[in-house]
């Protein structure tokens, strides 16, 4: 059913009018001009289209909108800007932790997730948080350096 729908995405309410059972990441992309989570299985499964839910990692395609409201949520677009970076933005460019991109949206959202319920993880604790997030270009250890690169940053900036 169509209805008025507020969701709020990355802290700012925003209206839309949009069939409640459509995906978040329909409205994202095709409603709000938010097109940094990409369209990649439709199932969930690869993580391309990644947000956080509440302080939590889900995959916005299996996200009805209807079911989401009240609830904050978090894109790439959220995190960082060009002119302020996110810390785990900084050193994925650094290392250089990419090739073709199409993943790393999902990827960057997984490891702030993390990175907010664990500011000190493993490689391997790295390696279980983003597993699911589907990466063809082989670019995994540089990754796994930049999410250990951004959690030793921002640790140094919280005061101690």
């Amino acid at each position: 059913m169509v209805r008025d729908i507020e969701l709020t995405i990355n802290g700012e309410a925003r209206r839309l009018e949009i069939d409640d059972t459509a995906s978040l990441l329909e409205a994202l992309r095709n409603h709000l001009d938010l097109k940094a989570a990409k369209y990649g299985c439709g199932a969930g499964q690869c993580g391309t289209c990644a947000v956080i839910v509440d302080g939590e990692e889900r995959p916005a395609c299996q996200l009805e909108v209807g079911n989401l409201v009240g609830k904050a949520i978090v894109t790439l677009e959220g995190i960082g800007t060009p002119e302020r970076p996110h810390p785990l933005q900084s050193a994925f460019l650094e290392l250089q932790a990419g090739q073709c991109g199409y993943c790393l949206a999902g990827i960057l959202i997984g490891a702030k997730a993390l990175l907010d319920h664990n500011p000190d993880p493993s490689r391997t604790e790295i390696a279980a948080a983003l597993s699911w997030h589907l990466c063809r270009c082989g670019a995994h250890n540089r990754i796994l350096a930049a999410v250990a690169l951004a959690a030793e940053r921002i640790r140094e900036q919280v005061p101690a």
